[in-house]
Parts: C-alpha cells; structure tokens; sequence
C-alpha cells in the first residue's frame, strides 16, 4: 500500500471518530471542511447541501478561506464543475481546470485562475443531499486518483454525521417548541395535553369551574383524575380555600367515618379529645372523595346525607353541624356495574353524578406523550439537579409506543427513573426501556397487582423511604403504610 494510501486510511479513521462526535451542525461542517482542506493541502473549499427553497434546490452552508469578492456561494451558482457532480451524482477531478475542455466555458475558473479541482457527491443512502467542493490556485496537481477515493469514503462519512446532526437540531427544535407548549393555558397549570380527546376534557372542566355542583371524575388508574380535581377547585369560585382529598380505599373501614366526620371525646377507645373531621376542613372549600367506589355502604348514606342537607354529625355527637362543601368524586370502576353488585347505592351515584368527566387512558391520546414527556422530564431534572439536557430520539420512539397500562402515572414514574439513572446529558432508549420497564407494561395483571408492583419497584428506588415514596406516588403516607401492611411488604 502506498504511503499516500496509509495516510488516507488513517485519516479516515480519525474522521469517523470526529465527525460522528459532533451533534452541532455548523461546528461539524466547519470540521468536516478543516479535515478536507488540511488532508489534501486544498487552499479553499465550501460544502453545499439540498434546500428546497434556494434557486436550484441546493445552498452553501459552509465555506473555507473565500474572500467577499469571489463568494463560494457565487462560485457554486455558476460553476460548471459543482453543476456537473449536482446532476450526474459522480465525483469530478480535474488535474488542470484551466486546460480541462470540459471546464473551458466557465468565466469562474478562469477569472480566479484555478488549477486543481475535486468536487465529491453528498449521498444519505440513494438521495443526493449536496457537495463538498476543493479547489488550489497554486498547483495543477494537488489532487490525485487516490484523493478521489479518500473523498468518496470521507463523503460517505460525512453525510451520515451531516444528516444526524440535522436531525439533532430538528429534535431540539422540536423540543423547544414543546417546552412552549408545555405550558397551557395558565388556568390549568400543571394539566398538560393538546388532543381532541384532552381538550374536549378541559372545555367541559371549564364549564363547572364556577358552578357549584356535584362533579363525578372517571376514568382508569394513573390518567389524572386528581389532577383535573385540584384544576376544577382552585380555578374555581372556592380556589383559595381549602382543597381536602380523601383516598376512600386507603383508610381502613373501621377509621373512615371517624376521618370523615370527626369525632367527641370519649366516643370510643382512644377519643381523648374533640376532633374536626376531613369534610369540616373542607367547609367552604371542595372535598375530593377519590376511589368513591370503595366507600363502604353505611358510610354512602352519610355522605349522601351530606349532599342533601349539608350537614355532618360527628362519631358521638348527637347535634348536626352545617357544612358548605363542594363534593368531587373520582372512581376506575363502573358504578354502574357497582350498583348492580349491590356495592353502591343509586340515589348517591345520582346525586353524585351531576356531571361526569371521562378521562382517555393515555393510549388513546398518544399524541399527548411528547408534551407530557418533556414536561416530566423538565421537572425530574429540576427536582434530582440532574444535567441531562434531552431526550433523545430513540427514547422518544420508544415511550411513543409503549401501552402504558399505568397512564401518566406509570409514564412519569419511568421518565424520573430514567433522569434518575441516566448517566449522559440524553436520555436513551435504554435508560426508559429497562430490563423491568415498569409492572404496567407486563400484560395479564390486574388493577391491584399493578399497584402493588408499582410500589413495591418505587419503594425500593427511594432506598426503603416511605415518607418519599408516598411523595413519588402522589399518595399519602398513611395510605401506603396501610397497603403496605395488607400487601405483607416490608
């Protein structure tokens, strides 16, 4: 091999370490030409790349060493030479540009005096997508037959890492653009989605924001019905007073009605004093019942009564107390279906269910992922101080097509994980498709074994910490202590 040829290959070595590392588009392209310029003791050099809106369909978008006066950009609109490899998308080498009959017309190698020339194709896969143009003014054989072939190779190189870069600056265009859309309509802070299916949800939560009646929130586990309870209730008439949510599968039975309606000293073992309960820290505010579906029937009545009268009696107290309290109410299961088991009562589903907001799963508005990734992500960055910068594409593909039988709670709890463990400034496919990618992903599992495996794999994230893993699920503490004990974790 010649020594010309071992030069070659070691160069291309370095290209492909070099230009495959660089994600920036105009520093990859000011490389690309420094390496061709100083490998081939070229004097100058401009790389032209497809642009639909650019006379001819294609534009310089860098340049080396050319002066104002003799422009690549004008020197690539008139040259024959760049026109000639744009058209039959072969490499052209000229050893004497100013004697080569091809080149004998063009008034721009003949006004700036070019001697050599070597024009190489852009190619990503079969598509032309430009040029990489070297001239000299000094020596009519600066190029050989062996730079043609080093070309051809560096040109091939160069326009995967051109064509990844491009589609790097699109992704953090596009993530730009999502930052600003993260962010709706200030009202429904925190609510994030732009489909047909969430936006007819927001119309609706809009209408009763100030129409104190009853509102039933349905919809499977994870897809935010405390989240649109909260939007519903401090973008209301009654937002700056209290917000008080009660988890009804989360209290043990024996306990619920003391919490609820408080209690008198002395009512039963451990009553040593007077009590408020939950529905009167929520007087003049809005009492969110989530999982109204696992309210125990003789509690039903009392909570219907409360809806009726607007009263409560406290667990020993034999006089009623008025209440001024908005009810919302969330459950995943079919009340319908409740009533018909005999496990809910109608007139309560009818005094409830004044107006009823189906949330979609999320699979059923997809195209909300983007948004509530990147929203996800922002804020697991912000809340570990994690640097990772993106998310990348990969990893965008993957939580695109994911199922997502946990909803937006199963999706943020593998976005923080992934911040958590990521270990460069992108988020990769690998650091949300792990070899556990969330027990919601495992098909054939019920609503509770969901649950159970989502905490058990959050509670072992957070080292054992219960106090954070009830931050992480979005739970209260004492609700998670309570399904840890009937679960038997530990």
């Amino acid at each position: 091999m010649s020594t010309e040829a071992n030069d070659n290959v070691d160069a291309l070595f370095e290209v492909a370490q070099v230009v495959n590392s660089i994600l920036e588009p105009s520093e990859l392209l000011a490389k690309v030409l420094e390496i061709a310029i100083v490998h081939l003791s070229a004097e100058r050099a401009f790389v032209l790349l497809a642009d639909a809106a650019a006379p001819g369909g294609f534009t310089v978008v860098a340049s080396r060493n050319f002066t104002e006066t003799d422009g690549a950009s004008r020197l690539a609109a008139s040259s024959s030479v760049v026109s000639t490899v744009l058209q039959t998308g072969k490499p052209v080498l000229s050893f004497d540009a100013l004697t080569d009959q091809r080149f004998e017309a063009s008034t721009s190698i003949i006004a700036q005096k070019i001697l050599s020339i070597v024009c190489i194709p852009l190619r990503a896969g079969d598509r032309l997508i430009g040029a990489v143009y070297l001239d000299s003014a000094k020596s009519r054989h600066a190029f050989t037959d062996e730079a043609v072939k080093f070309l051809t190779v560096f040109a091939g190189l160069s326009a995967i890492a051109i064509e990844n870069a491009r589609k790097f600056a699109d992704l953090q265009e596009e993530n730009k653009r999502l930052r600003n859309e993260v962010t709706t309509p200030a009202k429904f802070k925190g609510i994030v989605g732009k489909s047909k299916r969430w936006r007819d949800v927001l119309e609706l939560v809009e209408k009763v924001l100030d129409v104190d009646v009853s509102v039933l929130i349905t919809g499977e586990s994870g897809t935010g019905k405390d989240v649109v309870a909260r939007a519903i209730h401090f973008n209301g008439a009654r937002g700056q007073k209290a917000f008080v949510s009660v988890n009804c599968s989360a209290i043990p039975e024996q306990l619920l009605e003391s919490e609820l309606f408080g209690h008198t000293r002395g009512a039963f073992t451990g009553a040593h004093a007077d009590r408020k309960g939950l529905i009167e820290s929520a007087h003049e505010g809005t009492l969110f019942l989530d999982e109204i579906a696992d309210l125990p029937v003789p509690l039903q009545a009392k909570i219907l009564h409360v809806l009726q009268q607007r009263e409560i009696r406290r667990v020993g107290e034999t006089r009623d107390r008025k209440v001024d309290v908005r009810i919302i109410a969330a459950t995943n299961k079919n009340l319908q279906d409740e009533i018909a088991a005999g496990r809910f009562r109608e007139d309560l589903f009818y005094r409830l269910n004044v107006v009823t907001i189906q949330l979609p799963a999320l699979r059923e508005r997809s195209e909300d992922i983007p948004l509530l990734a990147e929203s996800f992500f922002l804020a697991a960055c912000q809340a570990h101080n994690r640097k990772v910068q993106r998310i990348g594409a990969e990893a965008m593909q993957f939580l695109m097509g994911n199922a997502w039988q946990g909803n937006v709670r199963e999706l943020q709890n593998v976005i923080e994980r992934g911040v958590v463990l990521c270990s460069g400034t992108e988020l990769r496919r690998e650091d949300v498709a792990t070899g556990n990618p969330g027990p919601a992903a495992t098909s054939g599992k019920n609503l509770d074994e969901f649950e159970k495996d989502l905490v058990r794999l959050t509670l072992n994230e957070m080292g054992g910490n219960r106090k954070q893993t009830a931050e992480r699920l979005g739970v209260s503490l004492r609700w998670l202590q309570y399904k840890l004990k009937e679960w038997n974790i530990g």
